[in-house]
């Protein structure tokens, strides 16, 4: 089997799009087409339905799309052993982090590993904690940080941080002085939140589900410092992790604890369960250990 046809095939799967899949890849979208094309062949049946501009998978083409996850992931773990015999005297080590965790957590780590380890280039991926677990199960990273729970059978696991949500709202808004806030008490508030495919931004709408109350989202924004923006603007209130808001001016922002135990940020480094660890995401993992120590 061709495997960069393979890759071509996953790819298009993960964007549901020719044209957002040959970007990613840096081709043309023909070439995506030729090589879906080419992978049938060799298969022996069709992986995909055309429907106008877009595509839906046969029962074939999901096999295929769940084992030519494997199938990657296992060359990329190859070559990440190959690669890892020279240990630390050179290399790469590529870490996915959502938007909101670098700044709040992992600058001290970064600047640790840098002034140890100055021979590895180290390069940080944003990306919600959702595609941060699908490029990690692809293979596409090795190591990354995600909202726990995570699939246990797939992942394991080291706990950094399990932080509360707060409300942020504008200075002087009806829960001002208020100690604690139920959801309840901004049920029915415009919400300006994370983008829908943000861990965090899922439980919270499952948790106004739970109430029967709809969410109502004025806005939306990977990153917290817009986020706070847009409410300073009076277009919405937010929550936020209490490691967040403790850097806002409590003169511009009401802040207060959210009360309900089922709602926390609880943030983990991530790696494959069982699988490959090079020399530098071994180290990357023992600096968070230092310098952030752990939770349970």
């Amino acid at each position: 089997m061709d495997i960069r046809a393979l890759r071509y095939f996953v790819e298009l799967v993960k964007c549901q799009s020719f044209t957002k899949a040959a970007e990613a890849l840096f081709v043309t979208q023909p070439t995506i087409s030729k090589m879906v094309k080419q992978l049938e062949e060799e298969l022996g049946m069709p992986l995909i339905l055309r429907e106008g501009r877009s595509f839906r998978l046969t029962d074939a083409g999901r096999v295929t799309y769940e084992r030519g996850l494997d199938v990657l992931s296992a060359m990329n773990q190859l070559k990440h052993e190959l690669a890892d015999l020279a240990s630390l005297s050179s290399g790469e080590l590529v870490v996915g982090l959502p938007p909101m965790v670098g700044v709040a957590f992992f600058a001290p780590v970064v600047s640790h590993f840098r002034r140890r380890y100055p021979q590895i280039e180290l390069k940080m991926v944003e990306d919600g904690a959702l595609g941060i677990e699908s490029r990690i199960r692809s293979g596409d990273l090795e190591i990354g940080v995600a909202v726990l729970p995570v699939d246990s059978q797939v992942f394991d696991h080291y706990s950094v941080v399990r932080d509360p949500l707060c409300l942020v709202a504008p200075a002087g808004s009806r829960w001002h002085g208020r100690s604690l806030v139920q959801l309840t008490d901004i049920a029915d508030q415009p919400l300006v939140l994370y983008p829908d495919d943000f861990t965090l931004s899922r439980r919270i709408g499952d948790a106004f589900r739970e109430l029967g109350k709809p969410l109502n989202i004025v806005g939306r924004s990977a990153h917290w410092d817009f986020i706070v923006e847009l409410v300073a603007a009076n277009l919405g209130i937010t929550l936020l992790p209490r490691c967040i808001v403790s850097r806002l001016n409590p003169e511009q922002y009401d802040v207060i604890p959210l009360y309900d135990p089922k709602l926390y940020w609880h943030l983990a480094l991530i790696w494959q369960r069982g699988g490959y660890l090079s020399h530098a995401a071994r180290a990357w993992l023992a600096l968070t250990r230092d310098v952030l120590g752990g939770q349970e």
